[in-house]
């Protein structure tokens, strides 16, 4: 069994200082739904063994400041910075999922940008998975929005579309509705 979470960046100002997109950083509500989805990864195991993050800056922090928020509750994860994650499509998010066989983690973390993320979520998802979570992640991966995938193969190189069960989505946006807040 391999379990898959995939993180989209939390919210970001519109603008980098630099003009770049890649440099954009990560706004007051993107640090707050940074830590609350970090603290919400803590409190459910089972945790990543390994990150792959994007380098774009806002991916940077938003892995930075999710992982403070789970330190405390969870191991911290090896994390490793690929290029080929900012701007991917589904196909070469796939591609980058299955290198890591190389390292052999149970559990994987992928931090990236829609609107590759969310169509990669939208073709891993089989039957069988959670359907409320399924409805949710239907219209939008949003930013800080984590769903989690798990696949019955015990090789990285197996996963293919149409193949993971949706275990659960969730969002900082779907947290406070469930805290009533």
């Amino acid at each position: 069994m391999r379990r898959l979470m995939l993180l989209r960046h939390a919210k970001t100002e519109t603008d980098a200082p630099t003009g770049r997109d890649r440099d954009r950083r990560l706004d007051d509500r993107g640090r707050r739904d940074a830590a609350e989805i970090g603290g919400w990864i803590g409190r459910h195991p089972p945790f990543p063994d390994l990150v792959l993050v994007s380098p774009a800056v806002r991916a940077h922090q938003t892995w930075e400041i999710a992982c403070e928020a789970m330190k405390e509750l969870a191991p911290e994860p090896r994390v490793e910075i690929l290029p080929e994650l900012y701007g991917a499509d589904p196909a070469q998010l796939l591609r980058a999922i299955r290198t890591a066989e190389v390292t052999g983690p149970r559990r994987l973390m992928v931090v990236g940008h829609n609107p590759g993320m969310h169509e990669l979520a939208l073709t891993l998802a089989g039957s069988g998975g959670d359907a409320a979570a399924s409805k949710a992640l239907k219209d939008n991966l949003p930013t800080a929005g984590l769903a989690i995938f798990d696949f019955a193969i015990d090789d990285w190189n197996n996963v293919a579309f149409r193949r993971g069960r949706l275990v659960q989505f969730v969002s900082p946006k779907l947290l406070k509705k469930i805290s009533g807040d």
